[in-house]
């Protein structure tokens, strides 16, 4: 399977569990790879026939952007399962980093990551 990867989309969102994190919001990065047969396109050279990446990145930043959630586990799915159902992939792994996220110790990110594909 021939795969796109989308490194580093970052958008300002309100996910967490705490009061300061839903009021004041914080970055959130997102890598994706979708994953899809490459042939069609590669023949027609057309964008209509791949997965429109930037299109992808516009989603994506809509989640991050909109109804929060207490966990970062459930923004990953609802993307992974979004764009499962928004575009002609057949699989897709999201990972969702926060790194400003309120840990008491010195810390580089705290990712999650869930991969996801048709039935």
């Amino acid at each position: 399977m021939d795969r796109i990867s989308l490194t580093g989309v970052t958008a300002t969102g309100y996910h967490g569990v705490f009061d300061f994190e839903r009021r004041e919001g914080q970055p959130f990065v997102v890598d994706a790879v979708l994953h899809l047969d490459f042939s069609q396109a590669a023949e027609s050279d057309d964008v209509r026939d791949t997965t429109h990446y930037g299109e992808v990145a516009g989603r994506i930043t809509d989640w991050i952007t909109g109804e929060p959630l207490n966990l970062i586990e459930g923004l990953a799915v609802r993307m992974a399962e979004g764009l499962l159902k928004e575009f002609k992939i057949q699989a897709v792994e999201i990972t969702v980093h926060k790194p400003k996220a309120p840990i008491e110790v010195p810390f580089g990110d705290v990712a999650v990551s869930v991969y996801r594909e048709r039935s």
